[in-house]
């Protein structure tokens, strides 16, 4: 990215972008749930010029959760609850605590929900071994004062369906010594084994190797495995957790607006990737409902700065421009998305199936003029 490039965007007058048969409002189903975002790539034209380079004063306050947790019932609180109890959810991508999988997974647990996760076979020994040593303590706290607890721990690396799948140096890697039955298929096979049967399925992991490379030098492979890692992966979860799922159950995903409008130096083949998980959501929905009575849904959230969003290169300019431009001027929060998905896998939403569902303060309703594609 030139150091000497200038970005200056346009605001103009929101105005819809999707057909509202397939997108849903966020703000129309979950008050607490509205995150920040980076909007897109659109000639307009508008009379307010906002720089990424602009200096952004911003609201961190944080959103507390608020679901039907195990001692919620007996409260005599008045509201619409979540209420998840008696519910098994297995997230996909959890390895840290500061990331989308690990809100989601907290919110769900606040909501009632028993947790398992799949965590990336190379982090699975620092993930465990934190969580053994408290590190994640103060990040586990729920509503009620309780921890989150994780019924268990799966090793898993979505990038593989099957053990023929697994390429020789991959199984000789010392960072998979020691770990087994992680591919797809056998991951969903020892789930069963352990707990019989699962109500709600969260795809939290994507991966573009070349993901700082614009879509023009992408290579071949760089391309296919970030379709492969980011989108084939959920086609690939749901088709071997979907016998193991109980009717009525809800799978979900997380996507980005790149996947409609350009967002320069999300490369690699990233957007592309976010298109087609998009799309496999509306085609897995008609199937999956179909056959199992199960809902497909995604979220498509806005910028965070968490360690995988680093990867990224330039995600504190895309936190600030979603911040001076968001309809609603508030940093975005993991737990918003989290609250947000609590609500699509709970019975609250039984009818929302097929749908992208903005969790932006607003933000993707607005065009974007980008007067250079390089970002500073």
């Amino acid at each position: 990215m030139g150091a000497s490039a200038t970005v200056s965007m346009q605001i103009a007058a929101a105005r819809p972008c999707i057909s509202s048969s397939t997108r849903v409002s966020t703000s129309k189903m979950v008050s607490n749930a509205k995150a920040s975002f980076y909007g897109s790539y659109h000639a307009i034209s508008s009379t307010k010029h906002l720089s990424l380079s602009s200096p952004v004063t911003r609201n961190t306050g944080k959103l507390i959760t608020r679901a039907m947790s195990q001692d919620t019932a007996s409260s005599g609180s008045y509201g619409l609850p979540i209420d998840l109890r008696g519910k098994r959810a297995f997230i996909a991508g959890v390895a840290d605590d500061n990331g989308y999988g690990w809100a989601i997974a907290k919110a769900l647990a606040a909501a009632g929900a028993e947790i398992l996760v799949g965590t990336w076979v190379p982090a699975l020994n620092i993930f465990e071994t934190s969580l053994r040593r408290g590190k994640f303590d103060e990040s586990r706290k729920l509503p009620n004062g309780s921890l989150m607890e994780i019924s268990k721990i799966y090793p898993l690396d979505a990038v593989f369906d099957s053990p023929e799948d697994v390429p020789e140096d991959i199984k000789t890697n010392k960072r998979y010594a020691g770990s087994s039955n992680w591919t797809v298929k056998e991951t969903a096979e020892v789930v069963k084994n352990d707990f019989g049967t699962i109500d709600i399925l969260v795809h939290s992991l994507a991966n573009g190797p070349e993901v700082s490379r614009p879509l023009l030098e992408t290579s071949r492979k760089g391309y296919l495995a970030a379709i492969s890692a980011s989108s084939y992966s959920f086609v690939s979860l749901l088709q071997h957790f979907l016998p193991i799922m109980n009717p009525g159950g809800a799978t979900l995903s997380l996507t980005y607006i790149a996947s409609e409008r350009t967002i320069p130096g999300y490369g690699g083949g990233m957007s592309s990737a976010k298109a087609a998980l998009e799309s496999d959501t509306r085609v897995l929905a008609f199937e999956a409902g179909r056959k199992a009575s199960i809902r497909v849904n995604t979220i498509s959230a806005g910028p965070l700065g968490s360690r995988a969003a680093k990867a990224i290169g330039f995600i504190d300019k895309m936190i600030d421009y979603s911040y001076a431009n968001a309809p609603v001027q508030k940093e975005l929060s993991a737990d918003e998305v989290g609250n947000a998905a609590a609500f699509l896998v709970s019975p609250l939403a039984s009818a929302v199936t097929g749908t992208v569902v903005y969790v932006d303060n607003g933000l993707h309703t607005m065009g974007i003029a980008i007067d250079s594609p390089t970002l500073t």
